[in-house]
């Protein structure tokens, strides 16, 4: 993900592409908190991210995240 990418437009990204309705500061919310998550939205998630930094992102680090804001840390770490 690009340095620029900031919460905000992790959020945007989330609302645009996956259709999760979610501010910026609701990004720490636990994924079952979040009206409408599921599996899939994890995994294709995860395919956006690797499309949109041009590298491969590990799947178990993905599944042991807690909320988007513990996914926005794995990709911009």
């Amino acid at each position: 993900m690009s340095a620029t990418l900031d919460r905000a437009d992790f959020a945007d990204l989330v609302r645009d592409e996956l259709g999760i309705d979610i501010a910026e500061t609701e990004l720490d919310r636990p994924f079952d908190a979040l009206p409408g998550w599921d599996s899939v939205h994890l995994l294709t998630l995860l395919s956006l991210l690797e499309k949109e930094t041009g590298t491969p992102l590990s799947l178990p680090d993905f599944l042991d995240a807690q909320s988007l804001a513990s996914i926005y840390e794995l990709v911009t770490r």
